[in-house]
């Protein structure tokens, strides 16, 4: 083989022809493809596409949350036909999805994630509020075969807020076992330990008593359940209107010390109720939004609207169901 030559005019010195080994060529092309699809998949791991998650179990936990990328693709099935478009962004479910899922695990800001999905600052804005917007409700129903009894296990957890300017507001969620401005949610789990409800969030001011019978768990309840719950939940009366009953540790004020009977029953709950706990600790260790201080504005929303602190809640515990629980089945 010979590379031809073409003459420029008759004044130009002919070029001696090179003969070109074939083999060598092939070879040269086949390793510059070969590091033109290395460069791309290198740069493909520094993207957030669907492609660069796949079968990347690590890389989903650490950005998600969720424990498998078969995890994450079996929520995007359940949530794709829900998820609307954004005006103006070219980003697909997939991406939609996962940037929303790393905004509420890891509290990313705006502008982080703008340069992660090469997009604009706004659209990152709209697609969390809309895409966060995709529940409705915990799927799952309360499993009564713990024990012979037993519905459900409840307490509250508080997440701290900026300082809002109205005073009526700030009265309201200031929290003084935080000693700082709070909304407080009451969640319930099942003795295997699945989230089974969550409640709406209230000022941090409100008691657990409050919350509970304003919440609609009562509401939840069936003649003859059990609900575990802290010394602090003061609801024997409201639950007995459900034909139900509540157990709490027993208290020693007034007495010298509790009855062989109370200190036995008060181990069984504490040792059951410490489940609640730890389910409450995955979720906030696991969903670093709910740690920092969220903004006044997530607590605001047009009349019948859900305010974003609450999507942000059940969207977390939504997903904390969908890893490995925290209770033993053995």
């Amino acid at each position: 083989m010979y590379v031809s030559i073409r003459w420029e005019n008759r004044t130009t010195k002919p070029q001696v022809a090179i003969p070109v080994n074939q083999s060598q060529v092939d070879s040269e092309v086949q390793r510059l493809m070969t590091e033109n699809m290395a460069l791309k998949s290198q740069l493909n791991s520094f993207r957030y596409s669907q492609e660069s998650f796949e079968g990347n179990d690590e890389k989903v936990k650490y950005y998600t949350g969720l424990p498998s990328y078969l995890a994450l693709i079996s929520l995007l099935e359940l949530v794709v036909h829900f998820i609307p478009s954004v005006k103006g962004s070219n980003l697909g479910s997939f991406e939609r999805l996962t940037m929303t899922l790393m905004r509420i695990k890891l509290n990313l800001p705006i502008q982080d994630l703008a340069y992660r999905f090469q997009t604009s600052t706004s659209t990152v804005s709209r697609t969390f509020l809309v895409v966060l917007h995709v529940q409705t409700t915990m799927p799952l129903e309360f499993r009564k075969h713990f024990g012979k009894k037993t519905a459900v296990i409840i307490d509250c957890f508080e997440v701290f807020i900026q300082r809002p300017k109205n005073l009526l507001a700030r009265a309201q969620t200031w929290s003084s076992y935080k000693h700082n401005n709070t909304v407080k949610f009451l969640i319930g789990i099942t003795p295997q330990g699945s989230i089974s409800f969550l409640s709406n969030a209230y000022g941090g001011r409100a008691s657990d008593k409050y919350i509970t019978e304003h919440c609609g768990l009562l509401n939840k309840l069936l003649p003859g359940d059990l609900v575990l719950a802290d010394r602090g939940f003061d609801i024997a009366d409201s639950v007995g209107l459900c034909c139900a009953q509540v157990n709490i540790p027993s208290f020693t004020k007034g007495r010298s010390q509790l009855s062989p009977v109370d200190v036995e029953t008060t181990r069984q709950i504490a040792h059951v109720r410490i489940h609640v706990e730890r389910v409450i600790g995955l979720v906030r260790n696991k969903y670093k939004m709910l740690q920092e201080k969220l903004p006044v504005d997530f607590l605001i929303s047009d009349e019948g609207a859900v305010p974003v602190v609450d999507k942000i809640a059940t969207v977390a515990c939504g997903l904390t169901n969908m890893c490995e629980s925290v209770v033993s089945f053995n």
